[in-house]
């Protein structure tokens, strides 16, 4: 007697007719990127937020070409500069609460920085001094994450973690496109939709993960599509328009707090720049590409409709301008200031509780510098007898 002989034994019947699970038409992005500026639609957005995209802008910038400056003086180990992806960085920290969480990459210094960071410390990691220079609960900004794409997870297990305790937070995660290839890409994107996790996930898609452009690592229509085979919105918008960016995310946010779930948005920009200041970026791309982008600069948009709206003029852009200055002025005078590192700080910050081989890695690397600064203060009193 076989085991499908048996009595009571299960016998599959024909299934009744497939209907997907979820209607993907809502979930599917535009055809093309979402735009604001230089559209009808440019005459709705206030000016008072126009004027705050702007003045962010402009200070990221000089941010960025100050920091991109202190890697040439030694003062930086490495520095990813986001030149030319400025309206991502800064509609992703303004479109979040203080509540919220913002869950950066090794590139989103400046948008740690527009949601209050420290200057400083955003570039403590790409200096080489700690693994974090700032505390993550005070300003609720994760870590800056190198690996690419392991900050979404995390992103979505905070999100529904507060959403399970009736915290009302949203995490907004930043990765690029080249970050949408890793594994914890799609495990992130499946829990949260799983869960209907707060979060929302923004691609910067800027052409390259390093020198690989997008179309050797995907063949899907655009990184938004990926969206529909988790369950979720997928949008697509102009990456340099501030304003589209700031809509865009800011719906999404809204659709995540009122419990609607995730949403993955592609912001379509491009990374003027090399990857780092240890990129030769001439090896992969011309420059009649990269100065095709440059017409396309996220500030020069941002003037431009501004100005034709008589709500910039010459007076308001140098005092842009010279803020911004002032800001570079500080950032270059305090990173040239040798900081004071203690080693024993590489074991404040791993355990709540130490583990016992922690501890002993603690005892062994105090009594090195011990007998290293008595090894040193024996030297120094020879010299001295010496003479």
């Amino acid at each position: 007697m076989t085991v499908m002989e048996q009595r009571g034994a299960y016998r599959p019947t024909p299934p009744p007719a497939w209907q997907p699970r979820t209607d993907p038409a809502p979930l599917l992005p535009d055809a093309l990127p979402y735009r604001v500026l230089g559209t009808d639609a440019a005459a709705r957005v206030d000016p008072a937020l126009l004027h705050r995209l702007y003045a962010e802008l402009v200070r990221g910038r000089r941010y960025n070409t100050q920091a991109t400056a202190l890697t040439k003086q030694g003062r930086l180990a490495v520095y990813p500069s986001s030149t030319g992806q400025e309206a991502c960085e800064i509609a992703a920290a303004l479109v979040l609460e203080d509540r919220d969480w913002l869950f950066p990459s090794y590139r989103d210094t400046l948008a740690a920085v527009a949601r209050g960071l420290d200057p400083v410390q955003a570039l403590t990691l790409l200096r080489g001094d700690w693994h974090t220079g700032y505390d993550p609960r005070e300003h609720r900004v994760a870590p800056l994450c190198t690996p690419l794409a392991t900050q979404l997870p995390h992103a979505v297990g905070l999100a529904h973690a507060a959403r399970l305790k009736g915290d009302d937070v949203i995490a907004l995660a930043m990765v690029g496109d080249g970050g949408t290839s890793e594994g914890d890409f799609h495990e992130a994107l499946n829990f949260a939709a799983v869960w209907q996790a707060p979060v929302v996930f923004l691609v910067q898609n800027n052409g390259f993960a390093i020198s690989v452009p997008l179309a050797k690592q995907t063949a899907a229509p655009s990184l938004a599509h990926k969206a529909v085979g988790y369950g979720m919105p997928g949008r697509l918008v102009d990456g340099n328009d501030a304003a589209a960016v700031h809509e865009v995310l800011s719906d999404a946010v809204r659709h995540a707090r009122a419990g609607g779930g995730p949403t993955l948005v592609e912001a379509v920009t491009y990374r003027v720049d090399a990857h780092t200041n240890a990129d030769d970026a001439t090896r992969y791309r011309g420059d009649s590409e990269v100065e095709t982008w440059r017409a396309h600069d996220p500030i020069a948009l941002l003037e431009h409709e501004m100005t034709e709206r008589g709500l910039l003029d010459e007076d308001r852009m140098r005092a842009v301008r010279e803020d911004a200055e002032t800001m570079a002025a500080d950032l270059r005078e305090r990173m040239n200031q040798d900081p004071v590192l203690d080693p024993m700080d590489l074991f404040a910050h791993v355990y709540a509780e130490p583990t016992p081989q922690l501890r002993e890695q603690q005892a062994q690397l105090r009594a090195e510098l011990a007998a290293e600064a008595h090894g040193s203060a024996e030297a120094s009193g020879s010299e001295g007898a010496g003479r």
